[in-house]
């Protein structure tokens, strides 16, 4: 996918999210997701910080942390929650444009952060969503990539597995990735197996899914 039609599919996906969580009630907002410790609106509060925090922001968040990038994330993801308030989800839909790659990263790793977290929002309510099957290819093209390594999938997570996303075909075939013990499914679910998210062994199949169980933690 070429960086224009990343952003702007990363953009109409954060719109979407917003849409979700402008259904959502009180109780919804403050559901555990399936993100570690954080709730429905310190999800959706992460999905804003790179659309609203600044660099030296986040500079002085890593500084406060001593270095360490998950707890600075963790707490401008909080701070961005107790900031926003009920602003969560107009100011995701309002800055949905804003282009923002990571360091090391590329254009499509907001997309894959803006479908995995809208994912850890809608699977413990209850909710699904239909996305785009390029959409799902691309996010599955960039957790398998060696770049991805340190933002969403350690490579030995993906030793020895051949993935297959069965719902992906859009007259390129479906979506293959490695060699080995199989794992099928569903492109979502793959995702977020891939990315830490037991929850979404369910819905695989194959002897490769013991595997891919065995180095997920939590």
């Amino acid at each position: 996918m070429e960086p224009f039609e990343a952003f702007a599919r990363t953009a109409d996906l954060r719109r979407q999210a917003a849409d979700l969580l402008d259904t959502l009630t009180p109780e919804q907002w403050e559901h555990p997701s399936l993100c570690g410790a954080w709730t429905v609106r310190d999800v959706a509060a992460h999905l804003v910080v790179p659309l609203t925090v600044s660099l030296p922001a986040f500079a002085l968040a890593m500084v406060k942390a001593r270095g360490d990038f998950d707890r600075a994330n963790d707490a401008l993801a909080r701070g961005t929650a107790r900031r926003l308030g009920d602003q969560v989800a107009a100011t995701l839909r309002e800055r949905a444009h804003r282009r923002f790659v990571p360091p090391g990263g590329t254009a499509s790793f907001q997309l894959v952060d803006v479908i995995v977290h809208s994912q850890d929002i809608r699977r413990p309510l209850g909710l699904t969503h239909a996305y785009a099957a390029s959409d799902l290819r691309e996010a599955l093209t960039v957790v398998t990539s060696p770049g991805a390594e340190r933002a969403f999938t350690p490579r030995r997570r993906l030793e020895g597995l051949a993935l297959l996303a069965t719902d992906t075909d859009e007259g390129e075939g479906p979506f293959r990735f490695g060699e080995g013990a199989p794992v099928v499914g569903p492109a979502e679910a793959i995702l977020l197996a891939l990315t830490g998210r037991r929850v979404a062994l369910a819905d695989l199949e194959g002897a490769g899914v013991a595997l891919l169980s065995g180095r997920l933690t939590g």
